[in-house]
């Protein structure tokens, strides 16, 4: 007995660790059995109970009696739709959109519609577009004048006919016509009505799009239903796409059939009597807060809550009103961020010292990044160090150069800013006035913004009227504020890119590998592109071309490429000239050329593939943008490696090279836009052409267009590394860009240190 006994609490013993993770499992496994049981009866009853129907499980599409499922019911489950192709007919190539919101159908959010008038054109609705258009995605106004002159910066719509009511016909139709499978929301307003566009937007990003909408300030008809309404155009109103398909085939019957003053009117008995939806002032648990003026009322003296509430106000007189109005809003909306921004702070200051780091933990300012802590000694971000007058790191690589422009008006608002928190922080007993700034740092945190530090010397002078000269360290930041997508043209990769290659005789040992790399990703993959060669001869070679013509070699090449692609023409031009000048080169092929054509500016280093050709397509948009890219230069293998094998380009792809920036040869930009600049530049330089020897594509873009210039790396364009020929004839700036891009073309300072040494070593030995 002692023995088994023994043996037991062995065993037991033994089993002890084990006895948490048994009764674990038993624990589990029964409960989850319990459960199935509940849910087996469960389900049993309900099949069986009497009385109506249950409701159908969530996600489950409604059954009618028979099974199937109701009519109507929209099914929004992804569905697999098998892919099946008949034999019998050819394969077609699928051309897919190029954004996934075009393939999906995806709507803009917001168009807004402005009704205005012969009378209120040049002044009420320009005001309205300097106050709110800019923050609407999409605005046009609406008149029924037939030839009216439009003021700038606005896009309108006339329809020949000043009657209101047929103005709201002509404008709902086009509306409808144009937008409506674009947008889910259309706001209608008069000139005459200030809308908060942001509190607008808001508005719409709250409510549903599956339901007919009709929000705005709600209105009894005279004599009407007494509980039919119609929303009241001087304030504006919101109506939904799901209404605005609905109402469009009665449009004709209204215009018709009901009679009416106010366009307002005639449009609410119109969606009242078809479809049966009234005007309300509230929905989905938003309201649609609206503000009347009074006469000679002033907005800065406006404190009721209704005021700040307001989406809309009116009626506004004249366009000082509307100006006034939105500096009253725009202070109050600023109020707002500011009130909240101390309250987020106080919030992040309240659960920081909870955690483990405390109040240690807590970055300053209040809820910006931390700053950016580098790992290394080549991740250190320096600072520039500047005064009022002069900046010690100049964009061109100087020590020190004059502080103007941007960086001038940089300096200035934040040396006030800093003097304007001191008051703040020590008023009333110090009132500081800045003496002069005795140094300045600032530097650029990508993770944060604009970091400054400056020495300020200061006067400070107390209640008393007693002063004192001091010198005080303030750090400021401008942190880096909401990412906006800056709305763009709509482009596509179908566009024809017309290639310009200029040579001379420097290029010809180049010329053949420039030619193969087009050959194969372009013509082999029938890429929309073309190519014209541009012959630049010197005047001596250009007198012996009768003997010796120096691009014969050339020539014969793009014959070998033309019987080898029956369908393609390479068609080239000779030019004759001392001084290869960018702009008048370009000047010859642009008039050989329609309008529309988008060029590609190379060189004969350049690599062309369909990667990047795409790119160019895409970042350039006629009469908005050009397309500069920064190329990808290898460095000299003979530097780089030593003697060592190169590295293998699909491994160590852009590792031994740099993006060469003082490169602006390469160029995407439509010819229209490039005539356009011309015709400003030949009319600021007269006939003065020697000008133009100083001067590229980029320049003129720069100094005589009013495009946006893209400027940006391009991984796409990688160049083999090649001494290029920096032709003295051209300007100073020209010349030594060109010298720089070869001199640090040749390595990284690692690579050219290490052959230093080991020169250094063999001279030694």
């Amino acid at each position: 007995a002692v023995a088994a006994a023994m043996r037991l609490g062995a065993v037991l013993s033994a089993l002890r660790p084990a006895l948490p993770l048994l009764l674990g499992l038993s624990l589990g496994c029964s409960l989850s059995l319990l459960r199935a049981s509940w849910s087996h009866g469960a389900a049993e009853e309900r099949c069986l109970a009497p009385g109506p129907p249950a409701l159908p499980a969530r996600g489950a599409p409604p059954e009618a009696a028979d099974g199937r499922p109701v009519p109507g019911y929209e099914d929004f489950r992804p569905r697999i739709v098998p892919y099946y192709r008949d034999p019998n007919k050819p394969y077609k190539k699928v051309l897919r959109t190029r954004y996934i919101q075009t393939e999906l159908g995806f709507h803009e959010r917001l168009f807004v519609a402005v009704l205005t008038s012969k009378a209120t054109l040049n002044t009420l609705a320009v005001a309205v577009n300097k106050t709110v258009a800019h923050h609407f995605p999409r605005l046009l106004y609406f008149t029924g004048l037939r030839s009216a002159k439009v003021p700038h910066g606005m896009v309108l719509v006339a329809h020949g006919d000043e009657r209101p009511i047929w103005l709201m016909y002509e404008t709902m139709n086009y509306i409808h016509q144009h937008f409506g499978s674009d947008y889910d929301w259309f706001y209608i307003m008069q000139d005459d009505t200030y809308a908060q566009a942001e509190q607008v937007k808001a508005l719409v990003t709250h409510l549903s799009i599956n339901q007919d909408v009709y929000l705005g300030r709600a209105e009894e008809f005279i004599g009407g239903d007494e509980h039919a309404r119609y929303c009241h155009g001087g304030f504006g109103y919101l109506l939904s796409r799901s209404l605005l398909l609905k109402l469009h085939p009665h449009l004709d019957s209204c215009r018709n059939e009901i009679l009416s003053v106010r366009p307002d009117e005639w449009l609410g008995r119109c969606i009242i009597d078809f479809l049966g939806i009234t005007c309300v002032s509230q929905l989905q648990g938003q309201h649609y807060h609206t503000y009347e003026l009074a006469k000679n009322t002033e907005p800065e003296k406006e404190e009721e809550e209704e005021f700040q509430a307001a989406l809309a106000v009116h009626p506004v007189s004249d366009m000082t009103l509307m100006y006034r109005l939105h500096k009253q809003f725009s202070r109050i909306q600023l109020d707002r961020v500011y009130q909240e921004i101390q309250d987020l702070q106080m919030q992040i200051r309240n659960l920081t010292a909870l955690t483990p780091a405390g109040e240690a933990g807590v970055t300053w300012p209040v809820g910006i990044n931390a700053p950016f802590l580098p790992k290394s000694r080549f991740e250190v971000i320096s600072w520039d160090y500047f005064t009022e007058q002069h900046l010690f790191s100049c964009p061109d690589g100087s020590p020190k150069c004059e502080l103007s422009g941007a960086s001038k008006a940089d300096v200035s608002e934040i040396i006030e800013s800093a003097v304007e928190q001191l008051n703040r922080l020590y008023q009333p007993l110090l009132r500081f006035s800045k003496r002069q700034l005795l140094n300045g740092y600032r530097r650029f945190d990508p993770t944060r913004g604009m970091e400054y530090t400056l020495d300020l010397l200061l006067e400070a002078a107390t209640q008393k009227g007693h002063s004192r000269v001091l010198a005080k360290r303030v750090s400021l930041v401008r942190p880096l504020s909401k990412v906006e997508i800056i709305p763009m043209p709509y482009v596509t990769e179908a566009t024809r890119v017309q290639l310009v290659l200029p040579l001379t005789v420097q290029d010809l040992d180049f010329v053949a590998n420039f030619l193969d790399m087009f050959a194969m990703n372009t013509l082999d993959t029938h890429d929309n592109a073309l190519l014209t060669l541009l012959f630049i001869y010197h005047p001596y070679d250009a007198q012996r071309v009768g003997q010796v013509d120096v691009f014969a070699g050339v020539k014969a090449m793009v014959g070998e490429l033309e019987k080898r692609y029956a369908e393609v023409k390479i068609p080239w031009i000779s030019v004759k000239t001392e001084v290869p000048s960018q702009v008048k080169l370009m000047d010859i092929v642009s008039k050989k050329h329609p309008v529309d054509t988008l060029f590609f500016l190379a060189t004969v280093w350049t690599e062309i593939n369909m990667e990047f050709l795409n790119r160019c397509r895409m970042n350039t948009i006629s009469n908005w943008q050009v397309f500069f890219p920064v190329h990808f230069q290898e460095f000299n293998p003979a530097l780089v490696y030593r003697g060592e094998q190169t590295a293998s380009s699909n491994t160590d792809f852009l590792r031994d090279g740099h993006f060469d920036r003082h490169s602006f040869a390469e160029a995407c930009f439509y010819n229209s836009d490039y005539m356009t600049a011309r015709t400003k530049l030949a009319a600021d330089i007269l006939d003065r052409d020697e000008v133009l020897e100083s001067m590229e594509v980029f320049d003129v873009f720069l100094h005589y267009s009013g495009l946006h210039l893209f400027r940006a790396v391009e991984p796409g364009l990688v160049q083999k590394y090649t001494l290029r020929s920096c032709n003295p004839r051209l300007s100073e700036e020209l010349y030594h860009r060109c010298v720089l891009s070869n001199l640090e073309g040749l390595a990284s300072r690692s690579h050219l240190a290490m052959a230093l040494f080991e020169q250094e070593q063999a001279n030694s030995t």
